[in-house]
């Protein structure tokens, strides 16, 4: 955290801050993000406050500014129709639902329907509270089912998935892989890594590349056991979310209504409030 409240402070000296512009509570909100995500979170910020007609830089386009790094640049263009808009309602109320009943989970900030970036039809904000540089098997299989929430929601009030949810899959499964092939994380197989490392997907951990030196045996046992993760998942995400089907109605209708919503907000509603 230190060593990106540093790098933010060089940044902003060539902006003007408001009072309410703290980069503390920016360099907590940014673990895992380069010099050069910083660098443009500020020069974000900075091109944000201009649009607005203001002359300093304040808090609320600070964390715009993160939220455009992490997520990409509003597509108010892209317009979905209500279907599809309900459907992304209930897929993003889905994640954060998932996310709020497990503890440990990063906090969720915010839960959106208006479409960023190059391809996401709607998303859900979560950032961590401190840096991680290890985790565990249990809190691997905690961001898998988060990952699951989007598509099980669906199933729960549509009765079929979409195909909205393959980029979850894709992380899921690559999460999956990792524990069984690189971090020894499965009975079945052992302790035992069977892959050399590759470029991080998730937190800053390797992960395991595609190719092995193992049988076909060793093979389809691995299969077997990514999928009895998933489906480990899978079956327990569906029994929370049957459970809160109520709080998942009700979040995806205030999220329709608003399109955007609070964590907090939908933290209210599971309590009751």
């Amino acid at each position: 955290k230190k060593g990106r409240l540093d790098i933010l402070r060089v940044h902003a000296k060539k902006v003007a801050l408001s009072s309410d512009a703290d980069l503390e509570q920016v360099a907590a909100m940014t673990p895992g993000f380069s010099g050069a995500d910083l660098a443009n979170v500020v020069n974000e910020a900075a091109l944000l406050a201009v649009r607005r007609g203001k002359d300093q830089v304040g808090i609320s386009e600070l964390h715009e500014a993160v939220e455009r790094v992490i997520a990409g640049l509003e597509k108010k263009n892209r317009v979905l129709n209500k279907m599809e808009k309900e459907r992304v309602a209930f897929h993003e109320t889905g994640h954060a639902l998932v996310a709020l009943s497990i503890p440990g989970s990063d906090q969720v900030q915010k839960i959106s329907i208006i479409p960023r970036g190059v391809a996401a039809l709607g998303y859900t904000l979560q950032l961590p509270t401190e840096d991680r540089f290890l985790m565990t098997k249990s809190e691997l299989e905690n961001k898998v089912a988060v990952l699951l929430g989007g598509r099980i929601a669906e199933e729960t009030i549509f009765g079929e998935a979409s195909t909205g949810a393959q980029n979850d899959l894709v992380k899921a499964t690559d999460i999956a892989k990792s524990m069984v092939k690189a971090y020894g994380m499965s009975e079945k197989l052992g302790t035992i890594t069977l892959e050399r490392e590759r470029q991080p997907q998730f937190l800053q951990l390797p992960v395991a590349s595609e190719k092995g030196d193992y049988s076909e045996e060793t093979a389809r046992e691995i299969d077997c056991e990514v999928r009895r993760i998933i489906d480990e998942q899978y079956g327990r995400v569906r029994r929370l979310l049957e459970d809160k089907k109520a709080v998942l109605q009700r979040g995806a209708k205030l999220l329709l209504e608003r399109e955007v919503i609070t964590g907090a907000e939908l933290k209210a509603i599971m309590e009751g409030n």
